[in-house]
């Protein structure tokens, strides 16, 4: 029988109004900010998310979406260092130049799962976890982020029975059927336990 740790229930209770506020807000974000969003989870793979949170705050500034620029330099700034900033900042002017198709997919009478595998094939860099990010951070519902703080947390309680070295698209899906069954058997939605491990682990319910 799978079950929740005790101070895994404990916290859930302390955060859980914060928990569902975060969500409530994700759901109100506007299309307006879709774009700033997708720079957020191009940004945070192997970075701090708060250097991430940073640096699109300051690419909203200077109206990166807009204005012709290369924002290597923002992501490199010592200040909210982004690693692999030569990369990422390719990657945020490719999926800058392809935001209308991207637009396209998103404005499509379509489920979030179908979404996901058009984000995944159309934009470089995002994979499952990041195409998973970006849709749960306006507003989408049950797609699982599989990062480390996930799989310790899933392990934890019982869900997998070990932490893969390396997820393929086959296991991504297994696993987050795995956690959205799980999510359901001890009545907490998937998006609220995700935050819960989330700021379990850092203390912080951030996006």
């Amino acid at each position: 029988m799978q079950f929740l740790p005790d101070e895994l229930k404990l916290h859930y209770e302390q955060k859980k109004i914060a928990i569902k506020k975060r969500l409530t807000e994700f759901a109100g974000v506007t299309k307006e900010q879709y774009f700033y969003e997708l720079c957020y989870c191009l940004c945070t793979p192997q970075s701090s998310a708060i250097n991430a949170d940073k640096v699109v705050k300051k690419l909203s500034e200077l109206d990166f979406k807009n204005n012709s620029f290369n924002p290597v330099e923002i992501l490199a700034n010592r200040k909210h260092y982004i690693r692999f900033h030569n990369q990422k900042a390719q990657r945020l002017l490719e999926m800058k130049s392809n935001f209308e198709i991207i637009q396209d997919i998103l404005n499509q009478d379509d489920t979030a799962f179908n979404k996901r595998e058009q984000l995944v094939s159309t934009i470089k860099g995002f994979g499952y976890k990041e195409s998973s990010h970006f849709l749960r951070n306006i507003g989408y519902k049950n797609l699982a982020i599989i990062d480390r703080h996930l799989l310790k947390n899933l392990l934890k309680c019982k869900v997998i029975s070990e932490i893969p070295k390396n997820i393929n698209k086959k296991m991504y899906l297994e696993i987050e059927d795995k956690f959205l069954k799980f999510a359901e058997q001890i009545g907490i939605p998937l998006d609220e336990l995700d935050l819960l491990f989330w700021s379990y682990e850092t203390g912080i319910i951030l996006k």
